[in-house]
């Protein structure tokens, strides 16, 4: 994926901060299938395809993958 673009330290180390105590966090997500605001549990941060990932639930029980880059703290 060559247009991704690395997101800052902080909000990096924020989802894996969340993932590691089971926090939940608000977020904007700003592309994917599940475009807004969102309240997520990270359940795990991962690199593929030479882009960042994250795994989360919606507090309806939904799991999705998003690129770190759609999302905005």
């Amino acid at each position: 994926m060559s247009d991704y673009q690395p997101i800052a330290c902080v909000d990096h180390e924020r989802l894996e901060f969340g993932a590691l105590t089971r926090q939940w966090l608000d977020v904007n997500v700003t592309a994917g299938d599940q475009p807004g605001f969102q309240r997520l549990l990270p359940l795990d941060v991962y690199t593929r395809d030479g882009a960042e990932w994250l795994v989360a639930e919606t507090e309806f029980g939904v799991r999705l993958t998003l690129r770190l880059d759609w999302l905005k703290f």
